[in-house]
């Protein structure tokens, strides 16, 4: 396992990676709510959570990556206000939570699938993992962390001494002006205590999603009601990782609110440290301002595609930016970042034509056994992705083993290595599509012409090549042929 220096939001200090288990990690991600096509702010994040699982498996880690959908419980404050955002997509679109959580995780893989983003171990729906929220809601009653009012079951932060670490910010400064009077449930201790378990009562009495529970209201029947959304990551993180997991990531705007209380109500209910390293991508911005519905710039996949961009063009957009700087994205923006992938795939196609070639009466270039890997150029990409996986800088490596006297098959043998990392598919069939067979033929033809010498027949056939709308050069290294 190679070395790998990262970020820790938490200590706000760089620091050596050194996983639970040697050469395992356990990686959470913070999913989407299902309720609304992603926006790319959003494909962002999780464009930045690819490259550092690609980072840590290439380093020679085996993760366990694990992301969540969060498809109940998370109000349309990020706090415990407004409506369920499940039950407004429902309302807006005449369905049923679940069909809307169908409809909008298959629209969310679709893009993560055209963005080249690896599949996590497991998807993890809220829905279907609530036995594992009222349990651990039930820990957080018996210990006394957590408390009923008529309509939730709230964790108490000020019994937590350490609440606030992650964000920097004191309870008593978060309180500063906010009167009980502001707080919608009168019998709640604190403002800043937090559901981790709503009642179908008050302003959630008609919640079109529900289940029994063990909890008692005077309101409601069996205890009826939904977790709150930040137990959700805390018990299914626990399920599939255990009480202390490697690596958490979310986006920066997690970290004053959900992360915080994930935090909380994990440690208190398991008695020991949640997260041992945070990791933060900061936000995507439109014209410097921040994406916004009503200003029309919460874009999609979708919408980048009907503008005629591949998306894979976007992720190459999105590796332009240290994960933990802020993007800022324009139209113009993505136009460059198509200009350079371009250029990119151009290189890779001309390195192509510069493989050996394959003995006379065969069609084509030499296969991969001519590609090899420089270890030097290796070496070096190792130590930028290693550091805070530095993407900006890890591209500008690859340019360096572009413009080096290395062989084309070196060349290409390291490039198509250090996009395990990159995932932009620069070795895919795209960047290498079959001559069609008549083509290859009269290829076959003209190297025994040259060969032969017979320069008047080998300037006819490629008179023929080129009318069929193909390119021939020749150079030292051989002749290359490739579509107009």
């Amino acid at each position: 396992m190679n070395k790998i220096i990262l970020y820790n939001t938490l200590t706000r200090e760089k620091e050596e990676f050194k996983p639970i288990k040697k050469g395992k990690v356990g990686f959470y991600h913070c999913g989407p709510t299902v309720y609304w096509t992603q926006h790319i702010g959003n494909m962002r994040g999780m464009t930045c959570a690819d490259v550092i699982v690609r980072t840590l498996k290439y380093s020679g880690y085996d993760v366990t990556h694990i992301r969540n959908y969060t498809d109940v419980g998370h109000l349309t404050s990020d706090e415990d206000e407004g409506e369920d955002k499940m039950e407004k997509g429902a309302k807006r679109e005449g369905l049923s939570p679940d069909d809307i959580a169908r409809k909008y995780i298959k629209i969310f893989e679709q893009d993560t699938a055209a963005l080249n983003i690896l599949e996590p171990n497991i998807k993890a729906r809220a829905t279907e993992h609530v036995p594992e929220m009222i349990k651990m809601a039930e820990s957080l009653i018996s210990k006394g962390y957590a408390y009923a009012t008529d309509l939730a079951i709230y964790f108490d932060v000020n019994k937590f001494k350490d609440y606030g670490n992650l964000s920097g910010q004191r309870v008593e400064d978060k309180e500063s002006g906010a009167g009980k009077g502001e707080v919608s449930d009168p019998q709640k201790r604190n403002p800043e205590d937090f559901a981790v378990w709503f009642f179908r009562a008050g302003a959630h009495k008609n919640a079109l999603q529900f289940w029994p529970s063990p909890f008692q209201s005077p309101l409601v029947e069996n205890g009826n009601g939904f977790p709150g959304w930040h137990i959700e990551c805390s018990a299914m993180s626990k399920k599939y990782l255990g009480d202390t997991i490697d690596i958490h990531m979310g986006g920066i705007e997690h970290i004053p609110v959900h992360h915080t209380n994930e935090i909380a109500q994990s440690e208190a209910a398991n008695g020991v440290k949640f997260v041992n390293y945070w990791i933060h991508n900061n936000h995507l911005v439109v014209n410097d301002c921040k994406m916004a519905k009503s200003e029309g710039t919460c874009y999609s996949v979708e919408e980048v595609r009907e503008k005629g961009f591949d998306p894979i063009v976007l992720r190459y957009f999105f590796l332009g930016a240290h994960y933990r700087a802020k993007q800022n994205f324009t139209w113009e923006a993505l136009l460059a970042a198509r200009n350079g992938f371009e250029h990119l795939r151009n290189q890779i196609r001309d390195l192509r034509f510069n493989l050996p070639a394959l003995p006379t009466g065969q069609a084509g270039r030499a296969g991969n056994s001519d590609l090899r890997i420089n270890e030097n150029f290796k070496n070096i990409f190792l130590e930028k992705i290693n550091d805070d996986f530095n993407m900006p800088e890890a591209l500008a490596v690859m340019q360096e083993v572009l413009k080096s006297d290395l062989s084309a098959g070196e060349k290409l043998g390291t490039i198509f290595d250090f996009d395990k990392v990159f995932g932009l598919n620069l070795a895919g069939e795209n960047n290498d599509l079959p001559l069609p067979e008549e083509i290859q033929k009269l290829i076959i033809n003209r190297q025994q012409a040259r060969k032969d010498k017979n320069f008047s027949e080998s300037d006819r056939l490629r008179d023929e090549i080129e009318k069929l709308g193909f390119t021939v050069e020749d150079s030292k290294e051989g002749m290359r042929v490739y579509k107009k």
